[in-house]
């Protein structure tokens, strides 16, 4: 594989054009025509000789992402996409319309090797981490679809963003690099199911985005059946981890929690999370899951969802239900992709 020129930096790219010997001028140029006017090919930049344009096309391609399927939401025009890859791999990301603007959640890996119980990411396997530019290519290429700003990200497709720590903050640097897209790093939601050493190290870093936990239980015997990962880094231990990064980035930590009916959304899971979040700077957000078909989980009932709120509330936690969407078009990260793998399978 070539040099992949969308992870790359404009001071990497100008390098690598002297290398080339290709005049400094023409990175700046080829550089913004990536990040900033989102071109797919160097048949768009215009403003570059035919020569330059096939020299760079053969020596330094561009492995965008490419739409394999698109799903539109019929109840709120949620807009699922499963890309293709220059490798044949394939990922899925999902834009959804808010009052403030277009949210895309974008992958950060092919498949994940987590596996949490109720993912559809790793039913599907885990194939590789995703370079900066496939990550960005994601929003670039959904953005060029649809026609709109996408003004948030959340780092919460397939996979696991801290198990890809340096490509993950590679992608954060470019996206919000006055250069190109310029999105505002407080726009930028990144999730992870409690890699604790990675967690400090994302402190040590001292960013100003918002960090969101996918926590779905209150203790370790719950959240370890389900959950792999706290069997390395306890419900305590990644607590404790959470409060150190709130208090000392005074950033509101969100802890996603899927609600799953008689697993863990009782009274007295409810009363146990109060407890243990308590005092700290944090949001709960209670997810009503779509089904996935090879999953044994079901989503809780809507009123034990809010009686699940209502505890919280009483308790002095900042709880709320994110709204459902694309509940008809097969939303949740790694569907799409388990069904095409299971195509491709078949021979189909």
């Amino acid at each position: 594989m070539s040099l992949d020129i969308l992870s790359m930096t404009l001071e990497e790219l100008t390098a690598e054009f002297e290398e080339m010997k290709i005049p400094k001028f023409r990175a700046k140029q080829v550089y913004e025509w990536l990040h900033k006017h989102l071109a797919a090919n160097y048949d768009e930049m215009t403003n570059l000789p035919k020569a330059l344009r096939t020299e760079l096309n053969e020596k330094l391609p561009i492995y965008g992402c490419k739409i394999a399927k698109k799903q539109v939401s019929q109840l709120d025009k949620t807009v699922k996409y499963l890309f293709s890859l220059h490798d044949g791999d394939y990922v899925e990301s999902v834009v959804m319309k808010y009052k403030y603007g277009y949210t895309i959640c974008v992958s950060s890996q092919v498949g994940c090797k987590m596996g949490c119980a109720f993912c559809a990411s790793t039913l599907g396997g885990f194939k590789r981490c995703l370079l900066p530019g496939e990550i960005l290519s994601q929003l670039y290429c959904a953005q060029r679809d649809i026609g709109e700003r996408i003004s948030h990200i959340v780092l919460m497709g397939m996979g696991e963003p801290l198990d890809n720590f340096d490509n993950v903050m590679r992608f954060i640097s470019l996206i919000t690099d006055e250069k190109g897209l310029n999105i505002s790093m407080r726009n930028i939601s990144l999730s992870t199911c409690g890699v604790v050493p990675k967690i400090k190290e994302l402190l040590d870093r001292r960013l100003q985005l918002t960090l969101s936990i996918s926590l779905h239980a209150p203790n370790d015997e719950l959240r370890s059946r389900i959950m792999p990962i706290n069997r390395s880094y306890h419900v305590d231990e990644l607590l404790s981890v959470c409060r150190k990064y709130a208090a000392e980035t005074s950033r509101r930590i969100s802890f996603e929690y899927a609600m799953l009916s008689g697993v863990n959304d009782s009274d007295e899971c409810a009363y146990e999370l109060a407890s243990k979040l308590k005092g700290m700077l944090c949001h709960v957000n209670l997810i009503p899951v779509n089904e996935v078909a090879e999953s044994p989980f079901k989503p809780s009932s809507p009123q034990q969802v809010e009686r699940f709120v209502e505890i919280l509330s009483k308790k002095g936690i900042n709880a709320t239900v994110r709204r459902k969407l694309g509940s008809d078009i097969d939303a949740s990260c790694g569907q799409l992709r388990l069904k095409e793998n299971k195509v491709r399978n078949k021979g189909g």
